[in-house]
């Protein structure tokens, strides 16, 4: 027997079957170049995670409550174990919904997971975006990878509602009548768009038919592929990661995918998933037994939509009824304008990132994240934004909050109507103050360092306060963000007297305009330059250092080399370290180099 026969029999099956998938698919190269891809820790990376996981356990549940549930509108009586409603007629599909509930093993159990790891997925997905937001990873190269979020989280609605209408019961029926109201709003096409969705007058008989189709096939496999994609470009952009001591726009500082962050990535989705079984266990939510099957001559008392969708629910509730008469049409403005109002609010934050790139002319590549606190104004907006969702939230409610709170709906209502144009503003003004204040109080910590809270007594009587200096690392995460300036039109005239052609064009004027809203005047404390550094930490001007030195002779020459280590860092970094792979932290350091490296 040959020394290779005998190698060939010591191999394991586990071997010999990754040799087979190696000299077919090329697993080992693939696996050798993505499997040690480099992840930063943070803690808000894991709202991404939340968001697949949730999916991951739509799709696991909503497969189980397929193999029950009868998409059918066609009348049945009720014989089952819910004895409240033995004998009643209603659809097939709300009596299946009653049979998964009460008779099949494990069904209300799965129901209840189903529909709360719905509102975690959406409440992920929104909060992940605004993660998104709020840092600026939205910017080149990741446009595409943004659009996609955004495209996940408008679908997200529209499959939110599409299964919470299924079980055909009163409340989700009240749904669909608000449903057909903003579509028989639409002017000319809205009574024939109608007639089309639910198949003859509402409610027809073909809606709960066509929303199953959407809602377990049409959707779910736009989602799932659009999940794979953003996925894919995460993998081939690299990881975002925020500013700190090794953390360039050339390189990735964390953990690599296998075996650390799969380890930690598997464990995060059992305890999601426990998190989601612990809270569909004890907490009950859209109990359809309590609401009855839905009648068109009845409505359900104190009907609300989820939460994702009560914005849209308060912009109709706040509006006043109006309508106009145009060429023998009505126009219900009362529900038409907040029909388009509602979709412009998702669209305003979905083309946000372009409309940033245009108005500051920014094309590089970005791979740092900006804290919040360094663009004021993009961090307001993006509260102010918020506000709005959260009102509009309340005014969906109106009837709740008054009836709570023993308050007249009529004020609640105008109460909301007011708060929506005032306290936006307010908001923006108050986060944008916030801000200023934190790169003023990091402004102070570079120059000053970090009060230690021991007091000393100076020789002619002066109590100071000690400042402890802060270390190159901390230096270098308060200093390493650009300030930029905003764009100038320049000079009317010429040296010659000719007008700039500039000030003729409008989208000029307006992108520069735009421009100093962004980084002008007044949005942004200036950071400490090398010069003012080495002023602030002259000896002659910190007598209390001084003093520290007299009591602690042994000290003196580790602070000034400490500060000379700090000088080092905010005038020079070097661009060696910056650039080669290291370890940093006992964190493994990936080279970026071209974006799939």
């Amino acid at each position: 027997m040959t020394t290779t026969e005998r190698q060939a029999g010591k191999e394991s099956s586990g071997q010999r079957v990754a040799d087979w998938f190696d000299g077919r698919l090329g697993t080992h190269s693939l696996g050798k170049k993505y499997l040690r891809k480099v992840f930063p820790d943070h803690w808000s990376f894991l709202l991404g995670e939340i968001c697949l996981y949730s999916f991951v356990i739509l799709i696991l549940t909503g497969v189980y409550l397929t193999l029950f549930f009868h998409p059918s509108m066609n009348e049945v009586t009720y014989h089952g174990s819910y004895v409240p409603l033995n004998g009643v007629r209603m659809s097939e599909a709300y009596a299946s919904t009653l049979d998964i509930s009460f008779d099949v093993r494990g069904g209300l159990l799965i129901r209840q997971i189903h529909h709360w790891a719905a509102l975690i997925f959406i409440a992920g997905m929104l909060m992940h975006m605004m993660r998104h937001f709020f840092t600026g990873s939205f910017r080149r190269p990741r446009e595409v990878n943004w659009l996609f979020g955004w495209t996940l989280l408008f679908l997200g609605l529209f499959e939110g509602l599409f299964g919470y209408s299924l079980p055909d019961d009163l409340l989700s029926g009240t749904g669909m009548r608000f449903v057909d109201g903003a579509i028989l709003s639409v002017p000319i096409v809205g009574t024939y768009l109608s007639f089309f969705l639910f198949g003859g007058e509402f409610p027809g008989h073909d809606i709960i038919g066509r929303f199953y189709s959407l809602h377990i096939l049409v959707i779910p496999g736009i989602m799932a592929a659009l999940v794979v994609a953003h996925l894919i470009l995460v993998v081939y952009h690299k990881h975002t990661q925020f500013p700190g001591p090794g953390k360039t726009e050339r390189n990735v500082v964390g953990a690599p995918f296998m075996p650390v962050y799969m380890a930690k990535a598997g464990g995060f989705f059992f305890l999601v998933f426990g998190v989601i079984a612990l809270i569909s266990a004890v907490a009950s939510i859209n109990p359809v037994w309590s609401y009855g099957p839905y009648r068109a001559d009845q409505v359900s008392t104190g009907a609300q939509p989820d939460w994702y969708l009560g914005f849209a629910e308060g912009l109709v509730r706040i509006m006043p009824g109006w309508e106009i008469n145009i060429a023998g049409h009505t126009l219900v403005l009362g529900v038409l304008i907040p029909i388009v109002v509602f979709p412009l609010l998702l669209i305003f934050i979905g083309v946000y990132p372009f409309l940033e790139s245009w108005i500051t002319g920014d094309k590089r590549e970005h791979h740092l994240l900006d804290r919040p606190r360094n663009r004021p104004i993009r961090t307001s907006i993006g509260t102010a934004w918020i506000s709005i969702y959260l009102i509009l939230l309340a005014g969906g409610g109106n009837d709740i909050v008054a009836t709570r709170f023993h308050l007249s709906i009529n004020t609640v209502t105008w109460a909301v109507r007011i708060a929506l144009f005032v306290v936006p503003v307010i908001v923006f003004v108050a986060t944008r103050r916030i801000c200023l204040g934190l790169q003023l109080r990091d402004r102070e910590l570079v120059l000053h360092g970090r009060e230690t809270g021991v007091i000393k007594r100076l020789p002619h009587g002066e109590y100071v306060e000690l400042h402890r200096p802060l270390s190159p690392a901390e230096l270098h995460t308060l200093t390493q963000h650009e300030q930029p300036r905003p764009l100038e039109l320049g000079p009317a005239e010429d040296e010659n007297g000719v007008p700039s052609p500039n000030r003729r064009m409008p989208m000029l004027r307006l992108r520069a305009r735009l421009s100093r809203a962004l980084y002008g005047e007044g949005t942004q404390v200036a950071k400490p330059t090398a010069e003012e550094y080495r002023e602030a930490h002259r000896s002659n001007e910190h007598p209390a250092n001084e003093h520290l030195a007299v009591e602690h002779p042994a000290a003196e020459q580790q602070a000034a080399e400490q500060q000379a280590a700090e000088r080092q860092a905010v005038e020079q970094p070097s661009e060696e370290q910056q650039m080669r792979e290291h370890q940093v932290s006992g964190r493994q350091v990936s080279e970026a180099g071209p974006p799939d490296g």
